[in-house]
């Protein structure tokens, strides 16, 4: 799937790839605040630190912002999490901090996340696929990690059913940028990755005795 090319009136990669990331930066708490539709372009240019004629030399239109928005997060949580597990674990503890590390990312990224997952529907036809792709991307990564830990025989789960638990995972990280106002209330990060954990390893039938998972 191949990457949507926003235009740019400016040449210089290194300038476009600094002011779009102004843009990026201004936009989410804009469409957090207000939403895509309701925010105009004016108001990411100010947000942005520079005039809506210059906001205009390196996008073509207000649907551009929203598409770097989404690419932007998307490759920066994969970054994150990429770099978060460069770790080396087996067994149990691999799983464990598959989930610890998800968590982590989307704790420091909700407002991002949220914008994104909000919003999306809003990307033109020929840009959304390859969003969605990159969200594909995403949970076949959290998918092969799981997968080495049912090589090991540490979680028993079937073919077919690998990737319904990939994504299952995926959807307890953004249950805390989506319900956070809710489990606030009862847990912290730390307390909410804990209990996540228990059920995660219940439902995967974890040999939590392991030796390699200790």
């Amino acid at each position: 799937m191949e990457k949507k090319r926003v235009p740019s009136l400016v040449k210089d990669e290194a300038l476009v790839h600094k002011r779009r990331a102004q843009m990026v930066k201004g936009a989410v708490a804009l469409f957090k605040e207000k939403g895509f539709h309701r925010t105009t372009t004016r108001e990411i240019a100010k947000a942005s630190g520079f005039s809506i004629g210059t906001l205009y030399e390196y996008i073509g239109s207000k649907e551009d912002v929203l598409y770097l928005v989404c690419d932007a997060v998307y490759g920066e949580v994969m970054e994150r999490l990429e770099q978060l597990l460069t770790e080396e674990n087996a067994g149990v503890e691999r799983v464990r901090h598959l989930v610890r590390s998800l968590f982590k990312v989307i704790d420091e990224m909700q407002d991002e996340v949220l914008v994104m997952y909000q919003e999306a529907k809003s990307l033109p036809k020929e840009a959304l696929p390859y969003v969605l792709q990159r969200e594909k991307e995403m949970t076949e990564r959290i998918q092969d990690v799981l997968a080495k830990s049912r090589a090991e025989g540490v979680i028993q789960l079937p073919d077919e059913q690998l990737p319904l638990a990939a994504e299952n995972l995926m959807v307890k990280g953004h249950m805390w940028a989506f319900r956070r106002w809710s489990l606030a209330s009862s847990y912290s990060l730390e307390t909410y990755t804990k209990a996540q954990i228990e059920q995660i390893l219940s439902g995967l039938k974890a040999d939590v005795e392991n030796k390699r998972g200790r």
